[in-house]
């Protein structure tokens, strides 16, 4: 029996990025808007595995909102809250799982300059559509979260793997894979998964904190957006607004998942969910078939993301969510 192939790191990369983060003199992470487990768990992971090399590695929740669900999270309270804690100073930025440097919220509309020139930035992360940002990029398209890609830097940098590692990388891999249930689980990622529940890690505790345990408040959120179930051509689609959040003293982040439940619903190609912001609409969108790329939708409306699963925003009221509805029921024929 032969044996198992890593997933495709470029040790030049690898080498690279490990020489610029241990040359830093204090490393700032911050996280893509909205944040998941994969885009939290992996600073944190991170931060545990340079931390006895030296290296500060400092988490930032880039639009100040921690979702509930990512409490449990080894060592959650070292990330700061962007808006709310100090900045440190910082030479070096480093960023995991983001596709798209605007995806910052505050951190990268108070400064753009951050990450478009100001600061070196070794680049990490999944998504097809990362344009390759850094002064280091180590984007791997076939790894199902950017957790895979991180337990596997680990292993190649010779750091030891901790339980809290463990911990917080398996937690990004369930929760990109919903709990290595969507086409992007790979025969790599269950091996990676066994690798870190060998090392500690504990699947029930992420499983019950990511897709069991819930507040009132998201059942609420849930019964709104599911009476307001709609249909545009093939699109089955949905929303949450600013009322809704009110009347059930929710947070958007707990609607994350109403998408994936309406996905595969009998006569749909795609799902899509829109949550109302300050300026329009922050989209999700998922598909099951080979035969739908939601990120090449999404790219449509300037955003992007997986084949399988995508976002993007839509500026405007009704009519433009109206015209955004219609034009991808329309590529969706096609």
């Amino acid at each position: 029996m032969t044996e198992p192939k890593h997933q495709i790191i470029d040790p030049v990369a690898a080498d690279a990025a490990l020489a610029m983060l241990s040359a830093a003199r204090r490393v700032l992470v911050p996280t893509h808007q909205n944040v998941d487990a994969d885009g939290l768990a992996t600073p944190l992971a991170l931060m545990h595995a340079l931390k006895p090399q030296g290296i500060e590695i400092v988490p930032v929740v880039s639009d100040g909102k921690l979702p509930k669900s990512l409490s449990f999270l080894p060592g959650v309270k070292s990330a700061l809250l962007y808006g709310h804690d100090p900045l440190p100073d910082f030479d070096l930025i480093c960023m995991l799982d983001c596709s798209d440097r605007r995806r910052l919220a505050g951190f990268y509309e108070d400064d753009p300059g951050r990450v478009e020139g100001d600061y070196p930035i070794v680049n990490i992360d999944h998504h097809v559509t990362n344009d390759h940002y850094g002064v280091v990029n180590i984007v791997v398209p076939q790894a199902a979260a950017t957790a895979e890609i991180v337990a596997e830097l680990i292993k190649y940098w010779g750091i030891r793997l901790t339980k809290p590692i463990a911990q917080c990388l398996l937690a990004g891999i369930y929760g990109d894979t919903l709990g290595l249930r969507t086409d992007s689980t790979s025969p790599w990622t269950m091996r990676t998964s066994a690798e870190l529940v060998d090392a500690g890690a504990n699947p029930a505790k992420i499983t019950d904190a990511l897709f069991r345990l819930k507040p009132k408040s998201m059942v609420c959120l849930w019964e709104h957006a599911l009476r307001k179930v709609a249909w545009e051509g093939k699109l089955i689609w949905t929303e949450v607004d600013h009322r809704d959040l009110s009347a059930c003293k929710a947070d958007p982040s707990e609607a994350e998942g109403i998408v994936n439940f309406l996905l595969g619903t009998d006569g749909s190609r795609a799902a899509a969910m829109l949550y109302q912001t300050d300026t329009g609409y922050r989209v999700s969108m998922r598909s099951l078939s080979d035969e739908v790329d939601v990120a090449a939708i999404a790219s449509v409306f300037g955003g992007g993301g997986h084949p399988r699963a995508a976002g993007c925003t839509v500026a405007g009221g009704l009519h433009e969510r109206d015209e955004f509805l219609a034009k991808v029921a329309e590529l969706l024929e096609h």
